[in-house]
């Protein structure tokens, strides 16, 4: 694919620096649908990027952008705050009926703001709230967002320097595999929770993943996530699960955590849950956590009224049964035979994942990053992640067709090969 220079000026000269996926991406985007983004020039990609996994759905998905016009054309409310509307409703009956009652899971539902971050701040305020401690504990290469509460339980050494103040009151411990094996699970953690000399104060609560996803796709065994829900509740810590972008179907269950049989206290939900990309973002709780007083949480867009529509949508057509769990973890086993392929001709590099969210780690860092470059080239964008960008990141819809599959897959192999 031949890609002429775009225009680019406004955005060079009007835009923050701060930018970043359209430095990747070079070029200016019209329009969208499916699992396919096309530029105004007329070049369609296959997106295996998704909105970095706020399109679990896909992009202009007809079945919600049908439910979104209707609302709109009849003038339902846009802006409520926390306001009680039709359109929450309908979210909250759903959620409940579709997602927590058949699973068993008996949490209260806030909305604390639009966005992930939002969410995992309001769960480290509450965890602290209830148990009256500051320290949270969070792991090794974790994301867990932006602002200073989610930058202080996050990895990232170069996200956490834009904080540009002490990030406190967070404790980092080794995820699953980070010592390769060679130490016992939550030795050291076990070892300092039970040391009076140790210099850590007692937890409010621990946050995890259980897919890294911006930490390199880094995946946590069933028996290490319930080994880590067993250690909390002896501890009297509460378990935060971050499902922010492994949520909403992307390993498989609509909850990641579904898999390793565990409960966690308070679990962070967003990108897709409103299902067609609108912000929107959720944070769980058990009944007897909920501690807060009226306004005590709050935010302006926290009341994102189209949002809910698309969410309710998106429940009722992709949820009231297991077909689209099935589609995506046998996708997910499409995506895995093709990386091991790729990996068996590449010395010193490995692939992991879960359902429909995979990684390729590469032996050269800045060989990822010349593969996404060449995979943008060739009609396909693909992102890297990974402390050193080491790690080509495939987030495909879960809702792509097999044919969209396999040649995007094709594509990804290309750029690799071409760019070893």
């Amino acid at each position: 694919m031949t890609i002429t220079q775009p225009d680019l000026s406004v955005f060079t000269t009007l835009e923050s620096e701060v930018r970043s996926y359209c430095r990747s991406w070079p070029t200016v985007f019209d329009r969208a649908q499916g699992s396919r983004i096309h530029d105004e020039d007329g070049h369609e990609f296959l997106d295996f990027f998704a909105g970095a996994g706020s399109l679990n759905y896909g992009h202009n998905n007809p079945v919600l952008k049908r439910a979104l016009l209707d609302y709109l054309e009849h003038d339902g409310v846009t802006h409520g705050l926390d306001m009680s509307t039709t359109a929450k409703r309908s979210f909250l009956r759903s959620f409940h009926h579709t997602v927590l009652r058949p699973r068993d899971l008996p949490y209260k539902v806030m909305f604390p703001g639009p966005t992930g971050t939002n969410a995992v701040e309001a769960a480290l305020k509450l965890a602290r709230k209830v148990k009256g401690r500051e320290t949270v504990v969070s792991f090794t290469n974790a994301f867990h967002g932006m602002s200073l509460g989610s930058l202080a339980v996050t990895g990232n050494a170069f996200k956490r320097a834009g904080a540009g103040v002490p990030l406190v009151h967070a404790t980092p411990m080794p995820f699953d595999h980070y010592m390769d094996g060679q130490t016992p699970d939550f030795l050291w953690f076990e070892r300092l929770l039970g040391d009076h000399g140790s210099g850590l104060d007692k937890p409010a609560a621990v946050i995890v993943e259980t897919v890294q996803g911006e930490g390199g796709i880094n995946v946590a065994r069933p028996e290490w996530l319930r080994s880590l829900a067993q250690l909390c509740q002896a501890h009297d810590m509460l378990l935060i699960v971050d499902d922010i972008q492994m949520g909403c179907g992307r390993t498989g269950a609509f909850f990641s955590f579904e898999e390793a049989g565990i409960t966690p206290d308070v679990v962070t939900v967003s990108k897709s849950i409103s299902g067609y990309g609108l912000p929107m973002s959720l944070c769980l709780f058990r009944p007897e956590l909920d501690v807060w007083e009226p306004g005590e949480h709050n935010g302006t867009f926290r009341g994102n009224n189209p949002a809910f529509v698309t969410a309710a949508a998106t429940l009722d057509a992709y949820w009231a049964d297991d077909r689209l769990e099935q589609q995506t973890l046998a996708h997910g086993r499409t995506i895995e035979a093709a990386l091991r392929d790729t990996a068996a001709h590449h010395s010193g590099s490995a692939y992991r994942g879960r359902g429909m969210v995979w990684g390729l780690e590469l032996l050269d860092p800045l060989h990822a990053a010349r593969a996404s470059r060449r995979a943008f080239e060739l009609g396909l964008l693909v992102e890297t992640s990974g402390a050193h960008g080491e790690v080509l990141k495939l987030l495909p819809p879960l809702t792509i067709t097999t044919d969209e599959l396999d040649h995007g897959l094709r594509i990804a192999q290309r750029a690799v090969h071409e760019t070893a």
